[in-house]
């Protein structure tokens, strides 16, 4: 059965409502099994409509309610009307399809360390290898071939998928989660130079990952050389994320694939960051600030202010600079012609 079919509850549209805060015009009785796109919805789906351009599906859809937001109107369909349609979206879609996994205790084939403390109901599967003194909670769940090293502290309803490493002293707040192949408290990048060579300064510190924090496939968050790397409450980091040693990432900041922060680098709450951003050691950037794809931040900047171009200045300036980048062959062009008429008028001057 494909995922997208995967069926958990039936609920009544008037439930949803009540579940995101919404009003419903049009039978509230009508049943709910699932979410799907507004294209592809038939009877007993919900969908939802964000975006305008897509209202011209709503004659033809066969959904058997539609989430919409305040103001949208269309007769003869059941909606659920909401401030917000994608937070309302995101919440049914986990009632109805979420992810569940069963707790299955400690599995055959797992290595777990004598002092190691579990909490109830945490879930073990084959192939995970869990240190000394490690420190796990209620409800978290590892997934085969985790390797857990000595001294790590796991919170409570954690998820840590298949593959991950968690590196000694290592700090897991509650319902964090690691996507499959994350590598928390890897080395820091440090090396003292020794004539023609390096010298490789021992990294020491610890990384801290606060509550509600999720980390995507393949990232990297490096361990302090001293102290501590710490993620913040509440944030997301998309795929193949580096993090270097003593970074701060301040709360409910989004990061997008392929992002990298320098080292010591301090970042201020509900930062936005798009794919491939990248962000140099040692400086601060403030709270509610964004950076485009591919944008660099190569200095301290203030907060509540869009960024884009590297190094990063702010968006409507970087407007206007590549709308010129494009014409600066043919500005060059004219500034040469301009140059030699300039010349041939100096020296018409100087033979009169």
């Amino acid at each position: 059965m494909p995922v997208t079919d995967r069926v958990l509850a039936v609920v009544k549209l008037k439930t949803l409502a009540e579940l995101v805060g919404g009003q419903v015009v049009g039978d509230a009785q009508v049943e709910i099994r699932r979410v799907s796109t507004i294209d592809q919805a038939s009877e007993g789906d919900l969908t939802f409509l964000t975006n305008p351009k897509y209202l011209p599906y709503l004659a033809k859809c066969e959904a058997s309610a539609i989430i919409v937001a305040t103001g949208v109107e269309h007769a003869g369909k059941n909606l659920l009307v909401c401030s917000n349609p994608y937070l309302a979206f995101a919440k049914i879609q986990t009632l109805l399809q979420g992810e569940t996994y069963p707790a299955v205790g400690i599995m055959s084939g797992a290595y777990i360390a004598e002092s190691a403390q579990l909490g109830r109901n945490v879930s073990i599967y084959p192939g995970c290898v869990i240190g000394e003194n490690v420190v796990i909670g209620a409800n978290s769940m590892l997934f085969p071939n985790t390797v857990i090293y000595d001294d790590v502290t796991i919170g409570s309803d954690c998820l840590i998928h298949a593959g991950c490493l968690v590196r000694e002293q290592t700090q897991l707040g509650d319902r964090v989660i690691l996507q499959p192949g994350a590598v928390i408290g890897s080395d820091g990048f440090g090396f003292a130079p020794d004539g023609g060579s390096y010298y490789k300064i021992p990294q020491v510190g610890i990384v801290v990952l606060e509550d509600d924090v999720e980390i995507g496939s393949c990232c990297c968050i490096d361990r302090a050389a001293l102290g501590e790397t710490r993620i913040k409450k509440g944030c997301k980091l998309d795929n193949m994320v580096q993090v270097a040693h003593n970074v701060e990432l301040g709360e409910d900041s989004v990061i997008a694939a392929q992002t990298g922060f320098s080292g010591s680098c301090k970042i201020g709450r509900h930062a936005t960051f798009g794919g491939q951003s990248a962000v140099t050691g040692h400086v601060k950037l403030g709270d509610n600030i964004t950076i485009a794809g591919k944008g660099g931040a190569t200095g301290s900047l203030d907060g509540d202010q869009v960024y884009s171009g590297t190094p990063a200045i702010p968006h409507k300036q970087w407007l206007k600079s590549s709308l010129i980048f494009g014409k600066l062959p043919e500005m060059r062009r004219e500034m040469s012609a301009l140059r030699r008429r300039l010349l041939e008028l100096e020296e018409q001057i100087k033979e009169q």
